[in-house]
């Protein structure tokens, strides 16, 4: 019998309940999943590799302990993610869409995955309460809110308090979000 495994790859930057929602329901469809937390060059990470990588294991750790499912594992990765499906015998992606905008963004990757990786590509909606929520809109409302505690429906309590960790350091992307939006 097949072992399913596939890669959840992603930024996460910060991990989001969307996120783990999406996690959640690949437990139930695959035998194994890797939630792969990359490197976006063309971004500057509010949060570390390292810093993504343990915020991301805590959460799956307590996801696993509150129910049943595929085992969990998050791996850093850097280049280019059918690589490192590749090098981790992954015979899928997975990929949670949002919206409609996400969907087209998300049916070219998924093409191009399995034209030149012959990688296929597993979709799960976003719930409806996590529609319009985004790693970019958390970061913005943590560099322009001073109540932390209205992103309680978009990211668990431990990511809250990180987010004001690094809000007290005067991060230079949250200064930078903060800037860019007149204050």
């Amino acid at each position: 019998m097949p072992h399913h495994l596939a890669i959840y790859p992603g930024s996460f930057d910060p991990v989001s309940l969307g996120h783990l929602d999406v996690i959640a329901r690949g437990r139930r469809l695959f035998d194994e999943l890797i939630v792969g937390v990359g490197r976006n060059p063309g971004k500057q990470a509010l949060f570390t590799i390292d810093e993504r990588v343990q915020l991301a294991n805590h959460l799956v750790r307590e996801l696993e302990a509150r129910e049943p499912g595929a085992p969990v594992s998050v791996r850093a990765f850097s280049g280019l993610t059918v690589d490192f499906a590749r090098s981790v015998g992954a015979s899928a992606l997975l990929r949670g869409f949002r919206n409609l905008s996400d969907l087209q963004y998300e049916v070219q990757q998924a093409v191009t995955n399995r034209e030149v990786a012959g990688l296929e590509t597993a979709f799960v909606v976003a719930g409806q309460s996590f529609a319009y929520t985004s790693s970019s809109l958390i970061r913005q409302i943590t560099a322009m809110s001073d109540d932390l505690d209205a992103l309680r429906s978009m990211v668990p309590p431990s990511v809250i308090e990180a987010l004001r960790a690094k809000k007290a350091q005067k991060h230079p992307v949250l200064e930078a979000l903060r800037g860019n939006n007149g204050g």
